[in-house]
């Protein structure tokens, strides 16, 4: 590990907490340039070429990195979100649950797995992929909602009327529009 590729790596990361991916794009290929086997500049790259809206790069420097460092949970919950917005939903699901299994506390590909089960319609393994998702982060309103959501598809009231006080103690006006998209007949 050089000193060379670290400077690199740190200004693209300054570079995109500025939202200014372009420029951290080109800091990781120099990154990159001076150690081909950088899986966090591999990993880093993917990110943003995702925020820009770039998916397919984002994808092969995703992939590149996971044939680095196949262990990166934090990488393959990228995969996921890039291979969900892309509506692929079978191998985002894949992926969020490799991310899982590595880091059981990812709350965020737990999130994702739950969205991805509930558009493929498995409810009952969206609910308690997001039920895990809303326990490790409590005062996430989107997690509650889709768990809400979830429940009521399901026909389980007694638990969507749960889900709803808990968020109504911390986002009432979530809590609202829970209520009212849940209010109209059971499709």
């Amino acid at each position: 590990m050089s000193l060379e590729q670290w400077i690199h790596f740190g200004r693209a990361r300054v570079l995109q907490m500025c939202n200014r991916h372009k420029g951290a794009i080109e800091a990781l290929h120099e990154a990159l340039r001076v150690n081909p086997g950088f899986a966090q500049a591999a990993s880093a790259l993917g990110y943003a070429h995702g925020a820009l809206g770039q998916d397919e790069l984002a994808l092969r420097a995703f992939q590149e990195a996971l044939r680095m460092r196949p262990d990166d949970a934090v990488t393959l919950f990228d995969l996921g979100f890039i291979l969900h917005r892309q509506k692929k939903r079978r191998e985002a699901i894949e992926a969020f649950e490799k991310a899982v299994a590595l880091k059981p506390n990812i709350d965020r590909a737990w999130f994702g797995l739950g969205l991805a089960r509930a558009e493929l319609g498995e409810h009952a393994k969206a609910a308690e992929a997001l039920e895990r998702a809303a326990e490790l982060q409590p005062m996430n309103p989107h997690a509650w909602y889709n768990l809400g959501m979830a429940h009521w598809t399901l026909g389980n009231r007694d638990k969507l009327e749960s889900v709803i006080a808990h968020l109504d103690r911390f986002d009432p006006k979530m809590a609202l529009r829970l209520t009212e998209e849940t209010s109209a007949p059971h499709s």
